[in-house]
């Protein structure tokens, strides 16, 4: 029997040990609009394991064409997304659990199951998996006597400076795989067969096991001290911060979650980094990333439809050309100028900027969530919809988060450099030189009074907005702005 191995199952831990068929589909490609970056990722990452002597490489317009034209059986590792796990679903399938992170669904349910699937936190499940794994643990007492280091990890970013003083990130040399892959896209995307958006550009992201590999070692030793204490900030000059951009291998299934969380703690053992940086980065890769996983499949395949707050407006063209030229806001204008160009950010500028501006401006969270997932060479249909619907839309309406990531121009001020150079003013709600984070903050608290009025956390505010002298100008100057800043 053969193994059937999907484009995010290329690392050595999905090896079943049988002959491997591993599908090349331009259906894939051409079933939605992708960024050149992501779409040059999933080809290059294909082809570079198809050259391992126990892979066949196939390629076929789509999964189901391929298996129709073929009688014969394969073993799977359980996919990751309903669609894949569909077309596994029939006796010429013999599957295996999921693989690829740190908590199997056994053991998901069995955390969930006293929770009668209500009041889960994603801070009990991490303290969870730390236990069970025994990362940063000294027996049952985590190292440094407390699980959690955020009150560490929330500098600004540094004043006068353009970057970080942290070595660049790992970047891989292409090859001829890779200009291959380029010249394909090119030609397909001339032939109207796929829809690509942003910018070509040199391949950032590791797409082999030792290139993994090799980016992870150089995050562990050069960039992970730094990751902690500057986390939660943002600089226009710096685009990748002291982040670890290891999503992309983690997501082709090239790294293993454990492994890197045990290099990481092997980090703080050695004295290379400090324990608030690999508590942060552990929480990410074995808790964060996990409960998203586990999500997707508990909150189900009807999550994308939720929209608790009627949020129906279109994503303006700057967003869908990624096309920042005519954008004024300077914080929106320079992140969506950094997707063009890589289709990355670092979780802040996605939640707080992103995701903050298009829950202000009322965008269709199905859209965005689909954007989101064509947009960013990480995004997948199992990360983004807890991200996207229930942390940064509230669109599910307090399943995922008890309130919503809504803020106004203060946070990106205090956080980031944006606003040196931008027209409007973060202190200012009202006016010419208003900022659209900061009016359109108070504008979403009054368009949606009534949805929030009973949740407890944003008693305050909603308490301010109503006593704002400036309430109906606001809601008048939002209106005629609607989605141009």
């Amino acid at each position: 029997m053969q193994q059937l191995l999907f484009a995010y199952q290329l690392g050595p831990h999905f090896d079943l040990g049988e002959p491997i068929v591993l599908l090349e589909s331009i259906g894939r490609l051409a079933a939605r609009p992708y960024h050149w970056q992501k779409a040059h990722l999933i080809l290059s990452a294909i082809r570079h394991r198809a050259q391992d002597d126990n892979v066949t490489l196939v390629k076929a317009p789509s999964y189901r064409e391929f298996l129709a034209s073929s009688a014969a059986s394969f073993t799977v590792v359980n996919p990751t997304s309903f669609g894949y796990r569909k077309l596994v679903d029939s006796e010429r399938f013999t599957v295996f659990p999921s693989r690829g992170f740190v908590t199997n669904e056994d053991r998901w349910a069995s955390w969930m199951a006293p929770k009668s699937g209500k009041g889960f936190v994603f801070e009990d499940f991490y303290r969870d998996t730390r236990r069970r794994t025994g990362l940063l643990m000294n027996d049952a007492v985590p190292i440094g006597g407390a699980f959690n280091f955020d009150h560490e990890n929330r500098l600004p970013a540094p004043k006068k400076v353009s970057s970080l003083p942290v070595a660049p990130p790992w970047q891989p040399t292409e090859d001829d795989i890779d200009a291959g892959v380029r010249r394909d896209l090119m030609r397909w995307q001339a032939e109207g067969k796929i829809q690509l958006s942003g910018k070509d550009g040199p391949r950032l992201f590791a797409v082999t096991r030792q290139e993994a590999l090799a980016a992870l070692t150089h995050f562990i030793a050069e960039r992970l001290d730094l990751f902690g204490p500057y986390e939660d900030a943002g600089l226009e000059g710096d685009w990748a911060m002291s982040h670890s951009l290891l999503s992309v291998p983690l997501n082709f299934g090239l790294l293993d979650p454990l492994e890197v969380a045990l290099a990481a703690e092997a980090a703080y053992h050695s004295g290379n980094a400090r324990l608030s940086s690999v508590e942060g980065f552990i929480r990410q890769v074995i808790g964060w990333r996990d409960f998203v996983w586990h999500l997707y499949w508990h909150f189900g395949e009807d999550y994308t439809g939720l929209n608790f707050l009627s949020a129906t407006a279109e994503l303006p063209p700057s967003w869908k050309e990624l096309d920042s030229t005519h954008v004024q806001a300077n914080c929106v204008s320079h992140t969506i100028a950094k997707v063009s160009d890589r289709g990355w950010l670092h979780h802040i500028e996605r939640l707080m900027i992103l995701g903050n501006v298009a829950m202000q401006r009322g965008f269709n969270p199905r859209e965005l969530n689909d954007w989101f997932i064509s947009s960013f060479v990480d995004g997948t249909p199992w990360v983004m919809p807890v991200n996207v619907i229930g942390m940064s839309q509230f669109a599910d309406g307090g399943m995922m988060s008890t309130k919503p990531y809504a803020g106004g121009g203060a946070y990106i001020s205090k956080m980031t450099n944006y606003c040196g150079e931008c027209p409007y003013n973060p202190k200012v709600r009202v006016g010419e030189n208003a900022c659209p984070v900061t009016a359109g903050y108070w504008a979403f608290l009054d368009r949606s009074e009534a949805e929030l009025t009973g949740n407890f956390r944003m008693a305050q505010p909603m308490a301010a907005m109503r006593k704002m002298v400036d309430r109906q100008a606001i809601r008048e100057q939002e209106k005629l702005r609607g989605t141009a800043l």
